[in-house]
């Protein structure tokens, strides 16, 4: 699986921004896909993850903000950021998994294919 990360930028805090990740190389419906990011010194975390068609799983600091959907394609992934707070800057990286539905969540870090990332300022 390739995937390839845009639409990042820089916003003031209460806008709003969304990244696409476009993605191929498989079947990236049948795959567990999500968006994480990561700030200098600090560990990647998860941010939004969707297993196929099921309902999203969101990290408590974005639920109600953020929106992860697929384009009508299945081949690219977004991520829909509104209300965005200075802690909200990072690095976001998307990910896939070959993880199933149980695993499919924001807690751990994936092993799978990465993007390179897309830079979100927030000032």
């Amino acid at each position: 699986v390739q995937l390839v990360e845009s639409g990042g930028g820089s916003v003031q805090a209460g806008g709003s921004l969304r990244l696409s990740c476009a993605a191929s190389g498989y079947r990236v419906g049948t795959l567990c896909m999500g968006w994480f990011r990561q700030t200098p010194g600090k560990e990647r975390t998860g941010v939004a993850a969707i297993y196929r068609e099921t309902t999203p799983k969101y990290a408590n600091s974005v639920a109600g903000r953020f929106t992860i959907s697929k384009g009508n394609a299945k081949d690219t992934l977004y991520l829909t950021m509104n209300n965005l707070q200075p802690e909200d800057t990072g690095m976001y990286y998307c990910a896939a998994t070959q993880r199933n539905w149980a695993g499919c969540g924001t807690g751990t870090v994936w092993s799978g294919a990465w993007g390179q990332g897309t830079q979100v300022t927030v000032s």
